[in-house]
């Protein structure tokens, strides 16, 4: 029995229980949604795990070269947006008047992560347009 009837059998199983869980719950049981949770918590474990095995198996398979220089382009863009955001560009009064722990490294953070969605961003829709670009010429 390969990998792949194993996964599928456990995902109907999974699919089932949830269902179930699922009917309980709009039936008016409210302490089945405690349940569920633990049901939630068990899927994601399983599926953390599924996607490490497959990572690992994957690395191992393939080039390893080319993927630790993907990994290390994704780092350098995360470097290049931290260094980009300043963590000043907004005044933090409103958001400690109102109890929230907001400094300028969180600034920083968020502003970080925007920009590297930015760039990332840029780089898909760069890669779209120049991947159509050579279709059409060929």
């Amino acid at each position: 029995m390969s990998l792949h009837k194993i996964i599928t059998i456990i995902v109907g199983i999974l699919s089932v229980i949830g269902i179930i869980f699922a009917l309980m719950i709009m039936s008016g049981n409210d302490s089945m949604i405690d349940n569920l949770l633990y049901v939630t918590y068990a899927v994601l474990v399983l599926i953390l795990a599924l996607v490490l095995i497959f990572v690992i198996t994957g690395l191992f398979k393939g080039d390893i070269k080319k993927t630790l220089f993907s990994v290390g382009a994704f780092v350098a863009i995360l470097f290049i947006a931290y260094a980009m955001s300043s963590g000043t560009d907004l005044d933090l009064t409103p958001f400690i008047d109102k109890g929230m722990d907001v400094s300028e490294s969180t600034s920083k953070y968020v502003g970080a992560g925007l920009y590297a969605f930015y760039i990332l961003g840029v780089i898909a829709i760069g890669s779209m347009v120049y991947a159509n670009i050579k279709k059409l010429i060929n």
